[in-house]
This record gives C-alpha cells, structure tokens and sequence, in this order.
C-alpha cells in the first residue's frame, strides 16, 4: 500500500503548468511545510520541519492555482512516487514527491490573519460573559429543551 497524509503550510505559491493537447491539464506543483513532532537536542539540527514536493494534476491542480498561497495550511493525501532523470552535467538524479489525490484547508481563511470575518464585525450581546457565553434568565431553566 502506497499512502500519505500530510499537514503543513505551502512554501510558495503553486507553480501551475498545462500539458500540450486537445485537452490541456494543470499540473501544480508545491512545496509543503511538515513541521516535526520531535526534535532531538542533540543532533545539532535546528531544522523542524521537512520540505515535501507535492504535485497534483487536473481539478486537484486548477483548485490548488486557484485558492492555494504562500502560508496556506492544507491537509493533503496521496501516494508517493519516485523517479530519476540525467541532468546537463551527466549525473543522475533521483527525485521523490507526492502525488495529490485529496487536498483541502487545514484553518480558516482569518486563522492565519487573512480574509474579511463577518463574525469580527458582530457586536458581542451585551449580556455575555467573558467566556464568551450569554447568562440564562431566571425562571426559564425548566423550559429548555436540554440540562
């Protein structure tokens, strides 16, 4: 089995391709972000995250043209693939990266401070409380639906 789930932030915005043809196809390509749950002290790597490839074709590569920046956090899923080529100087090189089967967001557009809210531009009730919750008037505990 040949599956990945990953979470992190896009490096850049996606580079977007379209392939010859009748009927062209994107191609996007995007670095993601993966911070690491652990870090050893001792190895003298300040690096926490790792800097996954990811490449994802057709609607998956038009959405990620369309709505994916620098900074997003997405959640994507797919299976990783390998290759090699032979660069100009003659030396092979290997490449691995992530083949997009499923991506979509992984905050709100206003976590990351982007975006209009609505909900920032509501007044708060004036009868809530600082937790953000709004007091139950006396006599009506009775008639709620729940307890």
């Amino acid at each position: 089995m040949n599956k990945v789930v990953l979470m992190g932030r896009l490096t850049r915005d996606p580079e977007v391709r379209y392939s010859q043809g009748a009927e062209p196809l994107a191609i996007a390509r995007y670095t993601l972000a993966v911070d690491r749950r652990f870090v050893r002290k001792d190895s003298g790597n300040d690096q926490t995250a790792d800097f996954i490839q990811c490449v994802a074709f057709g609607k998956a590569g038009e959405f990620a043209e369309k709505y994916f920046k620098q900074g997003t956090k997405i959640a994507i899923s797919g299976r990783i693939q390998t290759g090699s080529y032979t660069n100009k100087d003659g030396n092979k090189v290997y490449t691995t990266e992530v083949v997009v089967e499923e991506q979509e967001f992984a905050e709100s557009k206003n976590a990351n401070g982007g975006g209009n809210s609505q909900a920032a531009d509501r007044p708060a009730p004036a009868d809530a409380s600082a937790e953000g919750f709004m007091s139950i008037p006396e006599g009506i505990e009775n008639d709620l639906p729940f307890k």
